[in-house]
Parts: C-alpha cells; structure tokens; sequence
C-alpha cells in the first residue's frame, strides 16, 4: 500500500510516519520510506545521526539515471531529457517494485536497520546553495512523484512518504498517488485549518484521508477534534516516554512503546490495509494521465521542446498484472 502522511509543521507528522515505519518493520512486511519533506527529519526520526542521515543519496540529484531506468524501451518517450515528474509508464516501461533490487534502488535507497528488521529508505534532499532562489522545492519531489508512477506495489508491500507540510502537496498531482492519506492534526484551530484545506482539495479525486490526532491530552481536546472533523478522526495518540526517548536520540526496543499508541499504530495499518480491496487502478492511471497533460500544456512541453502528450500510451493501464511483463 502506498500511504502518505501529511500536517501542518510542528503537527508531528515525521515522528508517526517513522512510528508507523517502525510497526510495519515489526510486522516483517517489506517497507520503502520515503521522506519528500523540506525539512529532511525522517532519517534522524528513524534512529540515522545526523552524519549519516546527511550522507543519505538525494533522490532530487538522481533523476537522469532514475528517468533513463524507468524509460526503458517505450517508444513513446523520445528520450529520457524529454520526461518530467509525471510522465506516465506505458508499453516497454521498466516499472518499480517493493521487494526486488533494481539500479535505482541502488542508486537512491538505503537499509535502515529498526530492532532487528529493515526497510529502506529514500530521501529527496535538501535544498542547496544551487537551489536557492532559482528553484522551487517541488523540483525535488518530482523524482518521488515519477517513481510513483511507475511503482506497483502489492498486498502488504508498504510505501510510506511524509510529505512536505500544510497544502504544498497540492502544488503537483502527488496526492493523488496514495492508496491511504493520514493527516496528522493537533487539537487547535491551526491543526485542523489544514484538515479542512486537504479535505476541500482532495474532494473531486476520490482520496482516501483519515485524521490521525496528536497531541492530545484529555477529553476536551479528544471533543474538539471529533467536533472539527467528524468521522474523519481515525485515531489520537498521546503523550509518549517512548518518543521523548527517542527524541533525545536513546530510543529504547520498539516493542516497549506504550500499548495505546501501539494499538493507534495497529489501527493505521488497517485502515490502510481495508482500502487494497478497493483499489481502482483505472482512475489511478486515469489521475496520472489528467495530470501530466496539464503539466505538460502548462509548462513541460516548452521545457522539453518535445509534445508530452505523445508520451501517453491509451492502451495502458498500471496494475499489479503488468508488473511481470513491463
């Protein structure tokens, strides 16, 4: 499943995504994290120091080599200078999948290892001395939009990507890539005024959003979320040891987490689990395609010089049964 987490800053999206990274490592189903925030934390929130998580390969200064793997032999596709974020896989297109290695993963990922079990992990980067001014930070996450594109995951195979924070996700067709989207709110007029944006935004894509709530300390403020945001509200998590631990950079053994957040956990991953059953993989490809054809009209075709909208291939549609023949 391929699952996203999103929030305003400071909600504590990064500490429950690398929370839910860790209950799904737990589980010993095969987990991609991806951190596609602007502030790159997620690698520290997994346990990395800071030189290490520093030294973790961008994804954002990847992209001709990811672009030339996921090109492959599709005829549609002039050349790999001719692709952009969301140019869609189609007849010879080399597709990603959770459980095998493949040049880009080894390229871009990297083994984190969690108590005893690992996943890897995918960072975008940072912005540079390059970038500044001259560069918008969705010129970055565009290598995890592609990538997504062209990934086809399956029955407990796990992607978990937190997003950059508030509604920036919106800025690209992204949001629209998940099968799940927690968005992690605090109990005040802030943290559900992002709620209320992403609900409003996601409305007419058939996004799949629970509220995930943090933060939260008795029963007043359990009330204002269910008030702010109905039945939307999934689950609350409160104050943790565990986290304050982790936080200071001594984690103790996963498994010593306090049970109600364990069982917050728990709840995430079947309520993500629930949407495999639905899956729509036609409006999936449907979304892709709407997607690359604005952006290409509105900017990608005077980039590339190229008329992206030839990249389309009608006949394809990516499901799990193309995975073994793309």
């Amino acid at each position: 499943m391929k699952i996203a987490f999103v929030g305003k800053g400071g909600s504590g999206k990064t500490t429950l995504s690398s929370l839910f990274i860790r209950h799904l490592a737990g589980t010993g189903s095969p987990v991609i994290a991806v951190d596609a925030d602007i502030n790159q934390h997620l690698g520290a929130a997994l346990g990395l120091d800071e030189g290490a998580a520093g030294e973790l390969p961008a994804l954002g200064a990847r992209l001709p080599l990811i672009k030339d793997y996921l090109r492959g032999s599709n005829a549609r596709i002039a050349s790999a200078d001719t692709m952009i974020k969301t140019t869609p896989p189609g007849e010879g297109s080399r597709l990603l999948r959770v459980r095998e290695n493949n040049p880009v993963y080894d390229a871009c990922a990297r083994d984190v290892e969690l108590d005893g079990h690992a996943v890897r992990l995918m960072v975008t980067g940072p912005f540079t001395e390059a970038d500044l001014g001259v560069a918008c930070y969705h010129s970055k996450t565009g290598a995890v939009e592609l990538c997504l594109n062209h990934l086809v995951d399956g029955r407990g195979e796990y992607v978990v990507v937190d997003m950059t924070a508030g509604s920036d996700s919106f800025a690209s067709g992204m949001f629209t890539r998940f099968d799940m989207t927690f968005l992690v709110a605090e109990p005040t007029r802030k943290g559900v005024s992002v709620y209320r944006q992403y609900k409003e935004y996601a409305r007419d894509f058939g996004i799949d959003l629970k509220v995930v709530g943090n933060k939260v300390r008795d029963a007043d403020d359990l009330e204002f979320l269910r008030s702010e945001v109905g039945e939307d509200l999934l689950v609350t998590v409160g104050h943790s040891d565990w986290v304050r631990a982790m936080e200071k950079g001594r984690p103790p053994r996963f498994e010593l987490l306090e049970a109600p957040n364990k069982a917050s956990l728990q709840a995430l991953q079947d309520a993500a689990d629930a949407t495999y059953e639905v899956r729509d993989w036609e409006r999936y490809t449907r979304q892709m395609v709407h997607f690359h054809l604005k952006n290409a009209q509105s900017w990608g075709n005077e980039k590339t010089g190229a008329d992206l909208a030839a990249q389309v291939d009608p006949s394809f549609v990516l499901r799990e049964s193309v995975a073994a023949t793309a």
